[in-house]
């Protein structure tokens, strides 16, 4: 369950993390087109890894417990 526990952890942190870019893109669209395409891309990636955690949260729970 510790495994578990450390992904649901990293999750909730990664997801902070890609609000908050995902903010800020929005809110430099208007000013700074560059920054905010950075922004977005750094986000993109945040989100790239969540979707990999989620893969694992979802084994980690279909694997029977021995």
């Amino acid at each position: 369950m510790k495994k578990l526990a450390k992904i649901k952890s990293k999750q909730s942190k990664l997801q902070q993390q890609y609000k908050q870019l995902i903010e800020q893109a929005y809110n430099l669209r208007q000013t700074d087109s560059a920054e905010s395409d950075f922004t977005e891309y750094k986000a993109i990636k945040l989100l790239n890894k969540l979707n990999k955690l989620k893969y694992l949260d979802r084994e980690f729970i279909k694997k029977p417990a021995l």
